[in-house]
């Protein structure tokens, strides 16, 4: 069974980059290595690879902690890019709870 999209994937696009977000969006609190983060949001490693460089550009992941050799991130939840992105997601959200509720009644 397929995992039902964030509202702001159908919103902004189901591109790998927004599924980085999303993951690490919806996450918000938890540290994840790379490793972690390229399976918990659906994408190639190497994907994920090319795509660090402008998540890091745009300060919207932040490391927290070693394990090991491992670097762990996690969303950088004092940007204030990832915070308008939230309140966006926040906006959609309220904004499709109606439509939602009438579509499950109507089945």
């Amino acid at each position: 069974m397929e995992k039902e999209k964030s509202v702001l994937i159908r919103f902004l696009g189901d591109t790998p980059y927004m599924r980085v977000i999303d993951f690490l969006i919806d996450n918000i609190g938890y540290d994840y290595s790379k490793t972690e983060i390229s399976r918990g949001a659906g994408v190639g490693w190497s994907t994920l690879y090319t795509l660090w460089d402008r998540l890091e550009e745009f300060k919207l992941v932040t490391p927290t902690r070693k394990y090991g050799k491992t670097q762990l991130y996690k969303i950088n939840d004092k940007s204030s890019v990832v915070k308008k992105l939230l309140s966006m997601e926040l906006d959609l959200i309220e904004q499709s709870a109606p439509h939602v509720a009438r579509s499950k009644t109507a089945a």
